[in-house]
């Protein structure tokens, strides 16, 4: 996934115009606790769990295990930060600005530091994590710092002598629930836009990944934020997410993860206190290929949309529709592109491919390979783990792949492309929209009257054309159907984290 304009190929460009960066060495890590009130906390239960760095399997530290004792102390403290009277409410709009502009500044000086400790924590490249992920949370930061003076309603004239006043108002205390594939961005993703808009803060980074989290809660409270604005707690799903998701004092949760556990959270939530949730959640993305496209643009857009991060995106361009007479062609492409990717130690900069995250996604995705093969898809490279590389899978194509196939209908989350083929538009469109997911698409064609017919037509939350995975922090970011509900990013998140008040005013006097 890339954001703000660097599409995940652009780390080429951004090489060539800075100085190779190298990661630090990180010889311990400072803050492994629970962030709650601008204070660092041990769990309540004094139990632990340990992160991994899954290139090596080696372990990075222990992190303080948070609870649901944790969880209601941390919303207890946003609570308190957000009441009325309180410095947080009473602050005026400009000036909460400045406190995001200035994290970005922090982040901006720590970049080095937190690009190192996302790839020892996710095994993503480091110039993917350096370059693209810290380019995208910097960038969010300030997006979201920029507006936050401009939120206000509309005055309206009705009938007879009223006059009616719109406000946005804060809903209150946010709940955030982040993924393991894209820590920091994620965790960017969800608090820039909550405190914007005036809100307070409990989230869960993924206990698979919560370092740069940790060292997020730092600069917030060097930055200046009020205690209980902002309040991180690592921890599980079972446990500190579901929570936050019943809990009867946060009145949003949002939530980046797979479907199932989506719906497990719109349940929790309307149990409760039928708390607002906006849910990101999975894809199968179909990608289409004219036959008038630029063949090698397509080629390297595709490949790189299923072998980004591993292939561990729910933007991931796992399905591409190429039209039958240049579908031998396309195949041989890809799998040339395919062979010059490096794979080896995310710390070096010349990697641009890295382990899976975890045992449990490792066994996923080969599961998911070994059934394309005795389906009959037809291996054309890839498939196999790395020889002594632990969590390594080669990125695997499979041509042939037909619509019935596992591997055509689940959430792969790996470095597998399926290369589909199609006769016409209408098929294409037809089999592009026949599942139940509808984050992303893309088309490729030098028709633009084509590009915007099958646009339209596409159910999917964004259509990229003639590119991938560009995302911006401008524009809106979410799914049709089981992708999830609300948006993301640009002014359209802002409607996620802002409750509309009405104030109607009778007028004695009329002219």
């Amino acid at each position: 996934m890339a954001q703000n304009g660097t599409t995940a190929n652009g780390v080429v460009e951004e090489i060539q115009t800075h100085p190779l960066p190298l990661p630090v060495k990180v010889s311990n890590i400072r803050h492994t606790k629970i962030f709650i009130d601008n204070k660092w906390l041990p769990s309540t239960r004094g139990r632990t769990f340990p992160t991994f760095n899954p290139a090596t399997g080696v372990k990075i530290c222990d992190v303080e295990e948070a609870d649901i004792d944790d969880v209601d102390k941390a919303v207890e403290a946003a609570k308190a930060a957000g009441q009325r009277g309180s410095p947080w409410r009473r602050m005026d709009a400009s000036s909460r600005g400045r406190l995001l502009h200035k994290l970005a500044d922090l982040v901006e000086r720590d970049r080095l530091l937190l690009a190192t400790l996302e790839t020892l924590d996710t095994g993503k490249p480091f110039l993917q994590s350096f370059f693209i992920d810290l380019d995208g949370s910097i960038k969010t930061l300030r997006y979201y710092a920029g507006w936050a003076d401009k939120i206000h309603g509309k005055s309206m004239h009705v009938d007879e002598n009223f006059m009616c006043l719109t406000k946005h108002e804060p809903v209150g205390i946010c709940g955030a629930i982040i993924p393991w594939n894209f820590p920091l961005l994620m965790f960017m993703w969800k608090i820039a836009p909550a405190l914007s808009c005036g809100n307070t803060v409990v989230i869960k980074p993924a206990e698979q990944t919560p370092l740069t989290a940790l060292h997020i809660g730092s600069l917030i409270k060097e930055a200046g934020f009020p205690p209980g604005v902002v309040n991180i707690i690592p921890g599980f799903g079972p446990t500190a997410g579901a929570a936050i998701a019943s809990h009867m004092d946060i009145n949003k949760v949002a939530f980046t993860g797979s479907t199932e556990v989506g719906q497990l959270i719109q349940e929790a939530a309307a149990k409760s206190n039928l708390k607002r949730v906006t849910l990101e959640l999975g894809g199968k993305n179909p990608c289409i290929v004219f036959a008038d496209c630029d063949l090698q643009l397509a080629v390297e857009e595709t490949q790189k949309g299923a072998f980004y991060n591993q292939g561990q995106c729910c933007t991931a361009a796992s399905r591409v529709f190429v039209e039958e007479s240049i579908y031998e062609e396309f195949v041989q492409k890809s799998i040339e592109e395919a062979k010059k990717i490096v794979i080896g130690d995310p710390l070096d900069p010349q990697t641009s491919h890295g382990p899976q995250i975890d045992r449990e996604q490792f066994g996923k995705i080969m599961d998911l390979i070994d059934s394309g093969r005795k389906e009959g898809a037809r291996l054309e490279c890839g498939g196999a783990s790395v020889a002594d590389k632990g969590l390594f899978i080669q990125p695997t194509i499979f041509s042939g792949v037909r619509d019935h196939m596992r591997i055509a209908k689940e959430e792969i989350f790996g470095p597998v492309q399926c290369i589909f083929s199609f006769k016409s538009q209408q098929e294409a469109v037809e089999r592009a929209n026949s599942l139940q997911y509808g984050l992303v698409s893309a088309i490729f064609t030098k028709s633009m009257d084509r590009a915007l017919a099958v646009s339209a037509a596409l159910e999917t939350g964004t259509v990229w054309i003639n590119c991938y995975n560009a995302l911006h922090a401008q524009t809106p970011f979410g799914g049709y159907k089981m992708s999830g509900s609300g948006r993301e990013l640009g002014e359209y998140a802002l409607a996620e984290y802002t409750e509309v008040k009405a104030v109607t005013i009778k007028l004695t006097e009329s002219l």
